[in-house]
């Protein structure tokens, strides 16, 4: 399968070097590019991309914005937001991945991490900077953050596990090996706990699994 995908930043030197590395590998086609935020979300409307990889400052509608509307938008089914910016601020991290974005990567990680979170996000999964990944996670053990809200049906003792690791960063092939179950029972489970939580990604889950200590090494013994 191709990976279509739609860049969006303000400058054509970061669009043109996103693109010379998408483009290099073989299963991403880069199908259209936007220099702000109105004009993203009329391509991502037109294109219908699988991914979006959209900046946050922008003229005319910032990143933060876009991702609001085009995540679970019934314009543009399916689609999947990761931010790519130069700016890791809290405002900035907390309300992306709140409005359902599927990664976060600052623009100085590189093309490896560039290329991952392109193909993390078509596969369901979540790619966070690491740098980043530290710092939110302080904040969520340290007491920095609100309450998690209850989830809306209580989750299962194997979904519990499942979200704590989630949580740690696995993958449902790391998760399935660690729980001695397939990969497709795990990706059923992650399913269930995004609609018990409420939540539109792995994001969501790992934010909720930390908050309500369901990571291995948080859980009371």
């Amino acid at each position: 399968m191709t990976i279509r995908v739609l860049i969006a930043d303000d400058q054509e030197m970061v669009r043109r070097g996103l693109r010379r590395i998408l483009e290099s590998r073989p299963d991403i086609e880069v199908v259209g590019e936007a220099e702000d935020g109105v004009a993203a979300l009329e391509a991502a409307r037109a294109l219908r991309p699988d991914v979006a990889l959209v900046d946050i400052r922008m003229p005319r509608m910032d990143g933060l914005e876009v991702t609001r509307r085009l995540v679970g938008s019934s314009a543009v089914p399916g689609v999947k937001v990761v931010v790519v910016t130069t700016f890791d601020l809290d405002e900035y991290v907390y309300p992306a991945l709140r409005y359902g974005a599927s990664g976060f990567l600052l623009k100085r990680s590189g093309p490896t991490l560039l290329v991952e979170a392109v193909r993390a996000a078509v596969d369901g999964e979540s790619l966070i900077s690491p740098s980043i990944t530290v710092r939110l996670l302080k904040h969520v053990t340290g007491g920095a953050r609100p309450a998690a809200a209850p989830p809306l049906e209580a989750l299962t003792e194997r979904e519990i596990e499942v979200a704590g690791q989630v949580a740690e960063g696995r993958t449902n092939a790391d998760i399935a090996r660690e729980l001695f179950i397939s990969a497709g029972t795990v990706k059923t489970h992650v399913a269930s706990i995004q609609r018990k939580l409420g939540v539109r990604n792995r994001v969501g889950i790992a934010m909720h699994a930390w908050e309500m200590g369901y990571v291995a090494r948080e859980r009371p013994t």
